[in-house]
């Protein structure tokens, strides 16, 4: 057992305030009533010993259930924080009716792992870089080598903090190594800087959409501002896809025009307009740059089998009227901003990812940076032009080096955009030997996997994995 500095920390603290106490009285002669003080601090002290042997010491691995249905919840901990998010995303789970397994890392077996199909992990780092100390034997043992996990899909929350080096070192280890044993992310990871609960929002809204719970209460609720729909178009008429809006929001405080391409924004959404805000919340890609007065999104009108108009896109897109009130905050997205130098950049994506792409190249174009490559997917080429016409401007004025259409509808050609990378597989590594940025944005479902396995063709696995590592390749998909 290897008891962490802090704890030993701790215990020995607690002692010398027994110790104090014992030099305040002679024993020998001191009533009763002196001391409930010094057995308190003395009690304290053994509580304190045993506590800490309960928690570091190593634990048998235990039977979990491996039912085919069953997600598996794993947590590394060190003060417990990762413990208590582990059940605040079982809780969202069990919300949507899912069977849940909850267990700390340190019970996780090979077994197990094989068996899941389905896993999320909550990750502590601890020290500079270190595992938490539940993990070390995992991390030693397990981690030592590859495992055949090719049937499980996972995600997974890594915390840290960026006023030491190695931010979410061990969630990022712990990444590698799983898809490194063939373990397919159901979403990209999510880190979390101390605590910060508009990361700890976006996990559980990727947890409630992976589990089919997506009006599961928020944790935290969002400190939302006050804006006002100004602006609502249809952008695909005729389309045979759901149909697709241009929504336009300002603040009703101009301060708050303040974002970076590639960030998101959280919606508050309600049923009808004279109704209470909902507790869940909705997340959108920003389509748009301050500069522009009002924040832009690209909404697909979402309806479920019955006919019900989704929760936010039903509220942005239908039952709001221009000038209604719309609660609504942004969320930075680190993980997704441009470059700031002007090494190429490679934007690929699909459908309502044309948001988070549009602001990219609305920055890059503003800064004057034009080694700018475009594959972007629909379905028809007549009625799905996602703001295709301003990306076909950029293209006429050189600000857009390159632009591949793909429509996957139409009968001649490469379907989907993976599809165009590979016809285009020469470009690509060209692209990428100059140091370009790979950046992905829309459908998790089909087009993200299939992008991540062309890239891999045509670059090589390692090269993929490095150009992770290097933060030239990255994702926002849903």
């Amino acid at each position: 057992m290897r008891v962490p500095i802090r704890q030993i920390a701790i215990g020995i603290a607690l002692a010398a305030v027994a110790t104090w106490f014992a030099t305040l009285h002679d024993f020998t002669g001191t009533q009763a009533s002196d001391w409930p003080r010094t057995g308190l601090a003395s009690a304290m002290v053994v509580g304190w010993a045993a506590l800490t042997v309960t928690l570091h010491r190593r634990r048998a691995p235990v039977a979990v259930d491996t039912g085919s249905d069953t997600i598996h919840v794993v947590y590394a901990t060190q003060t417990g924080y990762a413990a208590e998010l582990a059940n605040l995303t079982v809780a969202t789970l069990r919300h949507g009716g899912d069977a849940v397994a909850l267990q700390s890392i340190d019970t996780l077996t090979p077994a197990t792992l094989q068996g899941a199909k389905r896993m999320l992990f909550i990750a502590s780092t601890t020290g500079e870089g270190d595992a938490p100390d539940p993990a070390t034997g995992f991390r030693r043992d397990v981690m030592a080598g590859a495992l055949a996990l090719q049937g499980l899909s996972y995600g997974l929350l890594a915390l840290g903090d960026h006023d030491y080096e190695d931010f979410c070192a061990f969630g990022h280890d712990l990444d590698r190594w799983l898809r490194s044993s063939g373990a397919v992310p159901a979403f990209d990871l999510v880190e979390v800087d101390n605590g910060d609960p508009g990361a700890l929002r976006h996990w559980q809204h990727h947890v409630a959409e992976w589990a089919g719970s997506p009006e599961a209460p928020d944790w935290v609720r969002p400190a939302y501002q006050s804006w006002r729909l100004v602006e609502r178009r249809l952008l695909n008429p005729g389309s045979a896809g759901g149909p697709c809006f241009h929504i336009a929001l300002a603040p009703v405080d101009a301060a708050h025009l303040r974002w970076d391409a590639g960030d998101v924004v959280e919606i508050g959404p309600r049923r009808g307009r004279d109704d209470e805000q909902i507790h869940p919340h909705r997340e959108y890609s920003i389509a748009s740059l301050p500069s522009d007065k009002t924040l832009h999104l690209v909404v697909r009108q979402q309806r479920d089998a019955t006919g019900s108009l989704g929760l936010g896109s039903g509220w942005l897109t239908a039952l709001a009227d221009i000038g209604d009130a719309v609660d609504l905050r942004v969320r930075r997205n680190e993980g997704f901003h441009a470059p700031g130098d002007d090494r190429p950049m490679l934007l690929i994506g699909n459908g309502t990812g044309i948001a988070g792409l549009r602001a990219l190249l609305k920055e890059r174009v503003a800064r004057g940076h034009v080694r700018n490559w475009l594959i972007f997917g629909e379905r028809h080429a007549g009625v799905d032009r996602l703001h295709v016409d301003e990306l076909e401007r950029w293209r006429a004025d050189g600000r857009v080096e390159r632009l591949d259409l793909v429509w996957s509808r139409e009968t001649q050609g490469p379907r989907y955009v993976q599809d165009r990378l590979r016809a285009a597989a020469d470009d690509v590594r060209s692209y990428v030997d100059d140091g370009a940025a790979i950046y992905v944005c829309g459908s998790l479902a089909g087009m993200a996997p299939g992008v991540d396995a062309a890239l891999r063709g045509i670059l090589g696995e390692r090269a993929v994995d490095d150009i992770l590592a290097d933060g030239r390749y990255r994702r926002d998909v849903y």
